[in-house]
């Protein structure tokens, strides 16, 4: 067909065709410092060195001389464009006055690979512009007119930049001069469906790669979804039941064991061994609670070398203020210069504002661990004697430091006192009232801390008092404790003699207090439980008890009943105050000496 005809490419071009002399396309090509392509896209000289402008292995080569080769890409419009003649084999090309502007084009479209050639002669065939543009880069169609003009559509974008180099040139068929075998190009962009069409397959690929890659991002820095938990086996329960064992593996073990049960997996069969992992979950409690009192010890520990650090610091401030204030003492004050003297002050006043405010500090971290210490005995108060004693010791060596460092902030303000008084007589009557005003907050401050100190030491003694208290209500316990045993050991013996005599049972229930066996019952039980507690019981305390053996038990029922044994119970009042408490004790032992 005519189409058919029309659509020329490389491979029906004979490439047989003698080439008068390449070198000029090289040579044009080397002045504008690209690399020389021949007629098949292969380069001509394949030791071009761009960066040098030249080629290496030949002899320089006239610009005019005739040869065919490539047409160069457009060169930016800031550089002079030198335009040469190019000899082609069936035709001549010319190029365009430099001093015209350059040639009008219209705005490129979207992927634009074909090109609208105008200015054609009108003997000009499909071979001579094939001939002529090929040296572009690859032809795919050409669609001549029967006018002078055509569309070339090149393989590539970039191709059709070098054919617009060819805009302006006058072609020359042969050597002839006939109107009709020259003509002057016009090369301007086409708009063609197949172009667009493309670029719109190629910008949507563009875009799904860039989802995809948008996609990967985002799956990259989102967390990893939980791992499917597995379905409920007898081998998978063991599996779990090991890993709950294990620290490292316990939170993905108890998520499972979470899910199994939301399930519904638990049944009759399965119950055992849900509850075997169920134990295992509450035996890490322990493990949880040995690591929070591990880190507890560590912080206990980075605080107290803190505060050691902190008091290593306090000592060196002193020692830094004491020089100091021994600088400024008349003996060494009168050598120093004004400047030197300022100096000084200054950096004591600085020296003693950060003394005070580490020195502050420290006593605040003393004062956290006091009330620490307090709230410990207030929520406790059922502790052993031997832990009171050894924080009640801890109380007094802090005491002691805190009197220490009171006493040495004390002779720091003494021997302030005594520089002020000195320096008194020599300074002026202004200096004199600013110096009674200093002696004034100094003596008052020296007030303030001797009270401190007084309170402290009352306190101190407060302290060695209630300990040597503790130690005699230690005593006490012990001997009461060695006397209840003898009476534990002598119980026997009193019940063997009872047993000897031989009264009758109906007479001694008729006689007695005790109505019935549910009461015989009751005293027998609260006997055994006031005999443990030898301090005394409340009625509630002795109710709650009794109630967990049997709910009816009233508190009033139990209360007359132990009212009407007074030989064998003995109501007590204990505490001062707010905290007054009626106590019931155990005096059956003395009881019956008295029966």
């Amino acid at each position: 067909s005519a189409d058919g005809g029309r659509n020329l490419s490389l491979d029906s071009i004979p490439m047989g065709l003698p080439m008068s002399d390449p070198t000029a396309w090289a040579t044009a090509m080397n002045n504008l410092g690209m690399a020389p392509m021949g007629m098949t896209g292969q380069p001509l000289l394949p030791d071009f060195d761009p960066a040098l402008g030249m080629m290496t292995g030949i002899p320089p080569i006239n610009p005019m001389m005739p040869g065919l080769g490539i047409v160069p890409p457009p060169i930016p419009p800031d550089m002079p464009a030198v335009k040469e003649i190019i000899h082609c084999k069936s035709c001549t090309l010319f190029p365009p006055n430099p001093h015209l502007p350059p040639p009008a084009t219209r705005e490129r479209p979207p992927g634009c690979k074909t090109v609208f050639v105008g200015g054609l002669p009108e003997n000009g065939t499909e071979q001579i512009i094939m001939e002529v543009f090929e040296q572009c880069g690859e032809v795919i169609a050409i669609r001549k007119s029967k006018k002078n003009f055509c569309h070339i559509r090149f393989a590539e974008e970039f191709m059709v930049d070098k054919a617009l180099y060819l805009s302006g040139y006058r072609i020359r068929l042969g050597s002839s001069t006939d109107k009709k075998d020259t003509g002057r190009l016009h090369v301007d962009f086409a708009q063609a469906r197949d172009d667009l069409y493309e670029w719109e397959c190629k910008q949507r690929m563009l875009a799904r790669e860039e989802r995809h890659r948008r996609r990967l991002a985002e799956e990259r820095f989102r967390p990893p979804s939980p791992p499917p938990v597995v379905h409920y086996s007898d081998h998978e329960c063991s599996v779990v039941a090991e890993k709950l064992k294990d620290d490292t593996k316990f939170s993905e073990a108890i998520q499972t064991l979470l899910t199994w049960i939301e399930r519904g997996e638990v049944n009759r069969r399965t119950a055992n061994n849900f509850y075997s992992m169920i134990q295992s979950a509450n035996s890490h409690i322990r493990r949880l609670i040995n690591e929070k009192a591990a880190h507890e010890k560590e912080m206990e520990e980075a605080k107290e070398k803190f505060k050691l650090a902190l008091s290593g610091i306090l000592v060196q401030f002193e020692q830094i203020v004491a020089v100091y204030h021994s600088a400024s003492k008349q003996k060494a004050w009168d050598h120093f210069t004004k400047a030197q003297r300022k100096n000084i002050s200054v950096w004591c006043k600085q020296a003693e504002e950060i003394r005070n405010i580490h020195n502050d500090e420290l006593m605040g971290i003393r004062r956290e661990e006091e009330m620490e210490m307090s709230d410990e005995e207030i929520e406790d108060p059922s502790e052993m004697k031997e832990t009171e004693e050894s924080a009640l010791v801890s109380q007094v060596e802090a005491l002691k430091e805190e009197n220490d460092s009171l006493r040495w902030q004390l002779d720091a303000y003494r021997n302030e006192v005594e520089l002020l008084k000195q320096e008194q007589g020599k300074a002026t009557r202004d200096e004199d009232t600013t110096k009674e005003q200093q002696m004034k907050l100094l003596q008052q401050a020296l007030q303030g801390m001797q009270k401190h100190l007084l309170k402290v030491q009352e306190e101190y003694k407060k302290r060695e008092a209630e300990l040597e208290k503790v130690k005699e209500d230690k005593l006490k316990v012990e001997t009461l404790l060695e006397n209840l045993k003898e009476q534990e050991s002598s119980t026997p013996r009193v019940c063997a003699c009872s047993q000897e005599k031989e009264c009758p049972v109906e007479k001694t229930l008729s006689n007695s207090p005790v109505k019935s066996e549910r009461e015989v019952l009751l005293v027998g039980i609260i006997s055994t439980f006031l005999h443990v507690h030898p301090f005394g019981a409340s009625i509630e305390y002795i109710c709650s008890y009794l109630q967990r053996l049997d709910s009816k038990i009233c508190t009033a029922e139990v209360e007359v009943l132990m009212t009407r044994l007074q030989n064998t119970f003995r109501q007590e009042l204990s505490g001062v105050g707010a905290s007054l408490e009626k106590r019931w004790k155990f005096c059956g032992f003395d009881g019956l000496k008295m029966t």
